[in-house]
């Protein structure tokens, strides 16, 4: 039971206590006060009438009928004259009933006045003694009223110290409830603070919860810097600030597996010729300058991943939704603005080549396609742009209309096709399934890579994740097995799915238990506030939420301590060469550790060699994903 009714039931259970003891005690004054009315008015009925008796003829007849007129009047219980031996001359008894009045109370409250005796003389003799009891009904009847006002009047008084204690009490509590609030967060390991209360008492518990949270806040800060320091030396060239060969290279592997990835890509090389030459005319600090504001030209990029293969060579992987031409001219320009603006202008010579891809192509045969065009560019001399458009697989164009009525067809008539890829713990114990999404349409399974673009260009993003939640959902109610959904970063800002997804959490809170969400950490870092904002407001309905693909902009993220997160999913790209990169083991080691110390579990994303889940262990991994569950 709840401190809060304890209080509850305590000032219910004083005020009735209260209002019994105060009735009880009017009651019974009121009761001795009509007690010595009555007892009074006895003594001194008897008196007059004895008076009047002594005054008349002693027979029998008239004694009774001067009995019997007294009783008549209706205002005595009994009268009753008796002899000096104490044999009855005379009497009169009447009906005592209150009517009204339950027999409970009378039984309860019953008044018993002593009855008036008088004497009753004949001449100097004395003729007999006069008992009188007056009614009492009249007294019961009074007494009953005045109970009954008193219950009235007390019952108004309950109420209104009820209601009064209920603000007061309303007022002491609203701390406890934050006090109660703030440790549940920290429970859903979410580290918040809260004001100090007035209450001297919790304000010392509050104080010292805040501290916790702010010492976790700072901690985490610290080793969120610390941690981009370190992926900065593992990943990233010291000159140019571009990830340098291997990391790129196991970025563009990661991305070539990844079926969430669109079917076709792009990426472009830029080779500054003569580096040798420039070093020896320029220097090395302006040579390294050189190269680090072209390379920013790369980085700029929005959403896309430059890298150093060589001295000479930087690279650039296009972002998932670009149309690959166009994007390859605008790199172009602005690096010919940039070299045109060099004091070296007339012989700087940066050639660049482009090349497309396709999603399952292998990583070493669009390298070669790529040295190819660069050397083609090379020849051509000066600043040169080679694109190559017919690299990958080929595929059937679709205009906007045509993904417009096959999205929209598909969300009709239940076209999507949720998969099963199993995430386990180390141990062997299954964590979850996830769900890739496949939409059928027209005879063609297209993967999510391949209608994702074109679902956010549409504004289809909410809708396709809610009928991909449902789905779910429904296969949980089925197999009730865990499965993981993942939640696309532009649905986080669209107010309807989030309603609809609310609503539809709200009305299966048992099968919420195995529903797991995630968000791509590149969706996240674009957006914290609408993904804080998300975390809120699904978290009452399902508490396991994770981020998916994290690590490469980890530090990113901002405040984790304060969502509540369930889990984190490390992006295959700093995982695929675990085993023989003894940098990258230095930096998901540390990333492991932070993310343990507010409690998140950990799993690897795309392991596909029994050599790299051998390092897992050791890096404190929990869980694993990938080929190699399959």
């Amino acid at each position: 039971m709840s401190l809060i009714k304890q209080l509850w039931i305590a000032i219910a259970t004083v005020t009735l206590l209260a209002l019994l003891g105060s009735l009880a005690v009017s009651t019974v004054t009121a009761r001795y006060y009509l007690q010595e009315q009555l007892a009074d008015a006895n003594t001194n009925t008897a008196n007059a009438i004895a008076l009047s008796m002594s005054q008349l003829d002693k027979d029998q007849g008239t004694i009774e009928v001067q009995i019997n007129s007294q009783g008549d009047l209706g205002l005595y219980r009994t009268l009753r004259l008796t002899d000096p031996n104490g044999k009855v001359i005379a009497e009169y008894r009447s009906d005592d009933t209150a009517a009204g009045v339950p027999s409970w109370f009378v039984k309860l409250a019953s008044i018993k006045a002593p009855a008036g005796a008088a004497a009753v003389s004949d001449g100097f003799r004395q003729f007999g003694t006069l008992y009188v009891e007056s009614q009492t009904s009249y007294a019961n009847k009074a007494l009953w009223n005045s109970f009954l006002w008193y219950l009235l009047l007390f019952a108004c008084v309950a109420v209104a110290a009820g209601l009064a204690g209920g603000w007061v009490l309303s007022r002491i509590t609203t701390p406890l409830r934050a006090l109660v609030n703030h440790a549940q967060a920290i429970g859903e390991r979410r580290f918040i603070t809260t004001p100090e209360p007035p209450v001297a008492e919790l304000k010392v518990v509050v104080h010292a919860m805040n501290e916790l949270s702010e010492r976790v806040r700072q901690m985490l800060a610290d080793e969120a810097q610390r941690l981009e320091n370190l992926r900065r030396q593992v990943q990233e060239d010291a000159v140019t600030g571009l990830l340098e060969r291997r990391q790129f290279l196991n970025a563009f592997s990661a991305r070539l597996s990844d079926p969430d990835t669109p079917a076709q890509g792009g990426l472009l090389i830029l080779r500054v010729c003569g580096l040798n030459e420039l070093n020896r005319d320029l220097g090395r600090t302006e040579t390294d300058k050189l190269l680090h504001d072209l390379a920013a030209v790369l980085a700029d990029d929005e959403g896309g991943v430059g890298g150093r293969l060589n001295g000479s060579d930087l690279v650039l992987l296009a972002a998932n939704d670009v149309e690959f031409t166009r994007w390859a001219a605008q790199i172009a320009e602005q690096i010919h603005a940039l070299a045109d603006q060099h004091p070296k202008a007339d012989s700087l010579s940066l050639p660049m080549a482009a090349v497309a891809y396709a999603r399952g192509d292998a990583i070493a045969t669009v390298l070669a396609r790529l040295d190819t065009e660069l050397a083609e560019a090379e020849l051509e001399g000066g600043h040169a742009l080679r694109i190559e458009e017919q690299g990958g697989a080929p595929h059937e164009a679709r205009t906007q209309e045509q993904w417009r009525e096959i999205l929209s067809t598909a969300l009709a008539e239940n076209g999507l096709q949720l998969g099963s890829n199993p995430v386990r713990l180390l141990g062997g114990k299954l964590v979850h399934n996830e769900v890739p999404v496949d939409l059928s349409a027209g005879g063609t399974v297209f993967k999510s890579g391949d209608f994702s673009p074109w679902a956010a260009r549409l504004g289809l993003v909410g809708r396709l994740d809610f009928a991909v939640v449902r789905a779910a959902m429904t296969r949980i109610q089925k197999t009730n097995d865990a499965v993981a959904v993942t939640i696309s970063a532009q649905a986080l800002q669209d107010g309807r799915f989030v309603t609809e997804l609310l609503t539809l959490l709200r009305a299966s809170p048992k099968l919420t238990e195995n529903l797991w969400l995630e968000v791509p950490e590149e969706g996240i870092v674009r957006n914290p506030p609408a993904f804080h904002a998300f975390c809120m407001a699904v978290k009452p309905f399902a508490n396991k939420l994770g981020i998916k693909h994290a690590g490469p902009h980890f530090s990113a993220l901002g405040d984790l301590h304060d969502l509540g997160l369930f889990y984190l999913k490390i992006d295959t790209s700093l995982l695929c060469d675990i085993d023989r990169n003894k940098g990258n083991q230095s930096f998901v080691r540390s990333l492991v550790m932070l993310a343990h110390t507010v409690g998140l579990t950990v799993i690897a994303e795309g392991i596909d060699r029994p050599e790299q889940q051998a390092v897992l262990d050791a890096l404190g991994f929990d869980g694993l994903a990938g080929p190699i569950l399959n």
